[in-house]
């Protein structure tokens, strides 16, 4: 699922360097023109010491809410199921042979509910991520080189040619930069996203379709926050 990076298979030799400014702004950009689509249908991969998770599904990028399929990729399949998730809460469909992609529209029962882990779990770290790869705003192109963020070569997702960039440091966070990836094709979609969780040896990879995205239903009861 994730090629990492890049080239003529590896590191392009003249990287890393300083954003030029066509590259700030579509980097700028890539996080609105999720908005602007108002969701992705996408591919978590979820690293685990005992067997990572997938995650098959789609993120409402204007409700904050995401909807999907768990499978286990390892030994542990205990996870497996639908799964629907805000940024404060987690709700999950446990089912013994969980389908490629998840129905449509989520079951009417079923479910538990849990509050998603700020910590320590992988899962929800992705999840969390995941949601926060769209935004109402375009970032200051301006500030994004200012801040650390970088130009790391050039490789190829399903057929698109794409630019590989690392992000600035996060706010409040000097010397994050270069913690998150982002594979960014020629009008600022965002093809890719890779993320170093925690102590994981592994990374989170978001890999996304360009499908035509289909409304996330929320989970009956559930009100996607606004």
């Amino acid at each position: 699922m994730a090629a990492f990076l890049v080239t003529r298979g590896g590191s392009d030799p003249s990287g890393p360097r300083a954003l030029t400014s066509d590259e700030a702004n579509r980097l700028a950009i890539t996080r609105f023109r999720n908005y602007e689509a108002r969701g992705r249908a996408v591919t978590i991969t979820v690293p685990g010491t005992a067997g990572g998770l997938t995650v098959t599904g789609s993120v409402d990028y204007q409700n904050k809410l995401g909807y999907g399929v768990v499978h286990g990729t390892g030994r542990d399949t205990s996870s497996d199921g639908l799964i629907e998730w805000t940024a404060t809460s987690v709700f999950v469909h446990p089912m013994a042979n969980a389908p490629a992609h998840a129905p449509a529209s989520p079951p009417r029962s079923g479910w538990y509910s849990r509050p998603l882990q700020s910590s320590g779990s992988a899962l929800d770290t992705s999840l969390a991520i995941a949601l926060k790869l769209g935004s109402d705003r375009p970032d200051n192109a301006e500030l994004l080189p200012q801040n650390g963020a970088t130009w790391r070569g050039q490789d190829q997702v399903d057929g698109h040619r794409v630019d590989v960039m690392t992000g600035p440091s996060s706010p409040g966070r000097i010397g994050t930069a270069g913690n998150v990836r982002y594979w960014i094709g020629s009008d600022g979609t965002m093809y890719r996203v890779r993320v170093r969780v925690g102590s994981e040896p592994q990374p989170v990879v978001i890999d996304f379709d360009t499908q035509k995205y289909v409304p996330v239903k929320p989970v009956p009861g559930v009100t996607p926050p606004r």
